[in-house]
């Protein structure tokens, strides 16, 4: 369930207020503890939840923060009618889900995304995770949240970077549905962000998400296409932690749309002048990602270790045209290569 908040105070009370919970746990990582917990100062379950404060990043989405988030749960006397909530980004709503899906088998758990990334991609599907060995989401699991509260007052918190790094899966999302979608996402000023505006096209990502997660909610089929852009984004993601210079999600899907978009235009005919104009705005959005022909074994490598992938090929899901897919599609090394070369080189 999402609720689109006016007001996320009283939207909370009475959600979790109905769920009839024994304790009330409030995950926070240091920077929404800091900017945006005050935002919901007021609230009667806020005010009796015991709050469980982790460092900040996609860094500490480990299994480290997970066992620390684990103990504060048992120490904090945590039943199997406890509710915890996730206030924050990604990190937070992936870590929180995956502790909730695995505690004493499975609690119910409340996601309040505060970043416009989380709003749009990771607090809604069900999808819960750490990272592990490296390796973006490695270890997960599938567990829905009892509701996802969307209130866009949160976003004012968000510096330009994350606004960008949000807005990359919404990108996705346009790409997904049709060419009027596309067009109006690409004519956004991300420089100056009308909120209001956005608060109407997050609805309409959310939707978009929502309705493929619905169809297919354990990613056997047609949920694979919200990977557009992951098989290359999470190999840059791993390669850039890998190299101690972590790269914000949003922009590695960013990249890694421009990538496989290159490879749709190869391989299924996709329009050319659709790919060139997603390259246009993400160049000028989002800059680009710096890495040369020695680093393609290293990034295929990372491909391979996608979760998509089946009987040793890597799996991408390509578009024919824009809102028209082609899941499990394969490309040989020489093309990737070649992928590489266009996007190192344009």
């Amino acid at each position: 369930m999402v609720i689109y908040s006016c007001d996320v105070i009283k939207d909370l009370d009475e959600l979790v207020g109905s769920l009839a919970c024994d304790r009330v746990f409030l995950l926070m990582d240091e920077t929404t503890a800091s900017l945006c917990k005050p935002l919901l100062e007021g609230s009667q379950i806020i005010a009796k939840a015991q709050s469980i404060v982790i460092k900040p990043t996609d860094k500490y989405k480990t299994i480290e923060t997970l066992s620390d988030v684990w103990k504060a749960l048992v120490q904090g006397g945590a039943s199997r009618k406890s509710v915890l909530i996730n206030l924050g980004g990604g990190m937070v709503t992936d870590l929180g889900g995956f502790a909730a899906a695995t505690f004493k088998r499975g609690i119910r758990y409340v996601n309040i995304p505060t970043t416009l990334l989380s709003m749009v991609d990771a607090a809604v599907g069900g999808k819960t995770a750490i990272n592990f060995m490296g390796l973006k989401n490695e270890i997960g699991s599938f567990y829905e949240s009892q509701a996802v509260i969307i209130s866009t007052d949160f976003l004012k918190t968000l510096d330009a970077e994350n606004v960008r790094s949000g807005y990359a899966e919404m990108l996705k999302h346009a790409l997904l549905s049709n060419e009027k979608m596309w067009h109006r996402h690409l004519a956004f000023d991300l420089d100056h962000p009308d909120f209001s505006l956005l608060q109407e096209m997050v609805k309409e990502s959310i939707h978009v998400k929502s309705a493929i997660v619905q169809e297919d909610p354990h990613e056997k089929g047609l949920r694979k296409a919200l990977n557009l852009g992951h098989t290359v984004g999470h190999a840059f993601e791993s390669f850039a932690m890998q190299r101690n210079t972590p790269l914000l999600h949003g922009y590695a899907v960013a990249f890694g749309l421009v990538c496989e978009l290159y490879l749709s235009c190869n391989l299924r005919g996709f329009p050319e002048n659709e790919m060139r104009s997603a390259w246009n705005y993400v160049r000028s959005n989002y800059g680009t990602f710096a890495f040369d022909c020695k680093d393609y074994k290293a990034l295929i490598a990372l491909m391979q270790h996608d979760k998509k992938n089946q009987g040793g090929e890597i799996n991408f899901t390509l578009l024919d045209q824009v809102g028209q897919l082609h899941l499990d599609s394969h490309a040989t090394r020489e093309q990737i290569k070649e992928m590489f070369d266009f996007f190192t080189n344009v």
